[in-house]
């Protein structure tokens, strides 16, 4: 399992949110970061098919990270009905967007195990953030090659 000190801070605290609190209050918060996604810029908004489609998620779960100057930013769009889906993309929303792509790419593939939640969602749920997360790196990947 993933140690806090190698996470990027944001990630940590959002980790050290879940750790602080009993099961049950753990889905409460995830529920709560749902709520959070934030919304898809104009140019991404108006082209949901420039998203990729996260095939491991149950729900229709779309996500993108670009790099910019500023660093990356993590984009997802998922659906109302789809709560525990959506607290994920927002917790990676929230937690990969301002990091420089060297801590994307070392985040631990593991991150979604970290929060535990393995006995409040199913493990196909957890599967769906992990899913995101090795999208969102591969992507970095891509990103960097080009202009390499």
């Amino acid at each position: 399992m993933t140690d806090s000190s190698e996470l990027p801070e944001a990630l940590a605290e959002i980790r050290d949110g879940f750790l602080e609190l009993g099961e049950r209050d753990r889905l409460q918060l995830l529920l709560e970061f749902a709520g959070e996604l934030p919304a898809l810029p104009p140019r991404y908004a108006d082209h949901p098919s420039l998203l990729e489609k996260v095939e491991e998620c149950q729900s229709p779960v779309r996500a993108f990270a670009e790099v910019e100057p500023d660093g990356v930013h993590f984009y997802a769009t998922a659906p109302q009905e789809a709560p525990t889906t959506r607290g994920f993309a927002s917790i990676l929303a929230q937690g990969l967007t301002g990091l420089s792509t060297e801590e994307v790419l070392a985040v631990p593939d593991d991150y979604a195990m970290t929060l535990s939640l393995n006995r409040a969602v199913s493990p196909l749920r957890l599967n769906g953030m992990t899913g995101m997360l090795t999208r969102a790196k591969r992507q970095v990947r891509e990103q960097l090659a080009r202009v390499s």
